[in-house]
């Protein structure tokens, strides 16, 4: 008996439990569940206004405000395309001067900076020992020289003998072998003058050599220019291998710069040029281009240009940093547009104007020519018609458009507006079951209304 009274305990506990959990389920349903209908105030319930702002409905997510901008107004005048590239100047002649012959160096005659000219005697080898081997082989060539004579005067008496032989021996005075004995001492004689001959020719080319290495140690400039590097001083060793100092030519200067592949057709041996240095701010030197590399680095992609710029002044000095101006295109009398109001909107290039009722507008455009401050508008505008500058590339069409100093856009001031047919942000919002609030204490805005309390609850 109390077993039983037991189980019928335990089950009736478990229903009360199941009753309970059933009813939390059902009022957890109904409090997510799609918004009530609307009261007699017009009112929603509360579901409306879950996760949405105030006074926003459906549309507040889409919602743009007025946007403050600047504008300008398309223009007509002048416009070029200028290509600029960068690079540095170097001398229209850079020698490293050294010399021919290896030696001890007695005197450098130049600093650095000094002007030379072609030919100017830089510097001096020792040159002791070349001087006596040119005394010897000017001593030689002198003995070589009277052996000539020496040997031309043998000739001209063989060549009497056999003369005077071949008289005798006509006349049968003289015996066969004393006419041969003759012709013999006359061929001697003629080779004899003819090896003289040839070592006066070697004792000559000896000097000659002797005398170009005694040259060689006189170090002469082989061009006008300034002294840009003075690499030894008087007693260090010098060698082929040892510049003594480099002298560059800067009557004109270069600047070598690299192009690459897609301007490589704007620019063409013979077209003029502008070139602009720091250490001369607001000056510009009128060069040429001079020559345009044949082929391209292909690790770069780039050519090499050289701009020839005549400095008879000597103001400009190789290894400057440099920038060249080259106007490849130019136009008389285009529509021009501020750059800045150039934008991208939907995968056109284009502005934004604006209309009588201050509302934005895209205009696609054909772009031409193009500088820092302006593009010329092929089509899509006319002189006069006002682009959107400052703020352009925030717009969207349809956008409210407010200028800079009217107020009424973001941060002017004004109040915010919804879009059509929202109640704007504090307006006192009915709720359901057409319980108006109380107007002396309207609800701050997004604050969450609860529904009122129904008959039986």
């Amino acid at each position: 008996m109390r077993m039983t009274v037991r189980n019928s305990l335990i089950w009736a506990g478990m229903a009360l439990l199941l009753a309970a959990t059933g009813a939390c389920s059902k009022d957890a349903v109904e409090g997510s569940g799609p918004p009530r209908a609307a009261g007699p105030g017009g009112g929603q319930g509360q579901g409306q206004g879950q996760g949405q702002r105030p006074g926003g409905g459906g549309g507040a997510r889409g919602f743009r405000p007025p946007m403050t901008v600047e504008v300008g107004t398309a223009t007509k005048g002048d416009i070029t395309a200028q290509l600029n590239i960068v690079g540095n100047l170097i001398g229209a002649t850079t020698v490293d001067v050294v010399p021919r012959t290896a030696g001890r160096v007695v005197s450098v005659n130049v600093k650095l900076g000094d002007r030379v000219s072609r030919g100017q005697l830089i510097a001096k080898i020792e040159d002791q020992e070349i001087n006596e081997q040119v005394k010897q082989a000017e001593a030689s060539h002198q003995v070589a020289q009277a052996t000539i004579r020496q040997r031309d005067a043998d000739l001209k008496f063989a060549q009497i003998n056999l003369e005077r032989s071949q008289n005798l021996f006509q006349r049968q005075l003289l015996p066969r072998q004393s006419l041969d004995d003759a012709e013999a001492r006359q061929s001697s004689a003629a080779a004899q003058l003819d090896l003289a001959r040839a070592q006066f020719s070697q004792a000559s080319a000896r000097l000659e050599e002797l005398r170009i290495a005694q040259g060689n140690t006189n170090i002469v400039s082989p061009v006008n220019g300034f002294v840009a590097k003075r690499n030894v001083d008087p007693g260090a060793w010098a060698s082929p291998q040892t510049p003594v100092v480099s002298v560059v030519d800067i009557s004109s200067v270069r600047l070598v710069a690299n192009v690459v592949e897609r301007d490589l057709r704007l620019v063409n041996a013979g077209d003029p040029a502008l070139v602009e240095v720091d250490a001369f701010p607001g000056e510009s030197f009128k060069g040429s281009i001079a020559r345009v590399a044949p082929v391209l680095d292909p690790a770069t992609r780039t050519a090499e240009i050289e701009i020839e710029v005549p400095n008879s002044t000597f103001r400009l000095k190789p290894g400057m940093y440099a920038r060249m101006t080259v106007t490849i295109d130019s136009r008389s009398g285009a529509t021009l547009v501020p750059k800045v109001a150039v934008v991208d909107y939907e995968g056109k290039r284009g502005v934004f104007t604006m209309t009588g009722d201050n509302k934005a507008k895209f205009v696609p455009l054909e772009i031409g020519i193009e500088d820092p401050a302006q593009v010329e508008a092929r089509n899509g505008v006319t002189i006069g018609d006002t682009v959107v500058t400052s703020g352009a590339t925030s717009l969207r069409e349809g956008d409210t458009l407010v200028l800079v100093g009217q107020g009424g856009g973001p941060g002017e001031g004004g109040q915010r507006r919804g879009p059509a047919g929202a109640p704007a942000a504090g307006r006192e919002m009915p709720v359901a079951g057409g319980n108006a609030p109380d107007r002396g204490a309207a609800a701050p805005a997004g604050a969450r209304k609860r529904p009122s309390a129904g008959p039986g609850q």
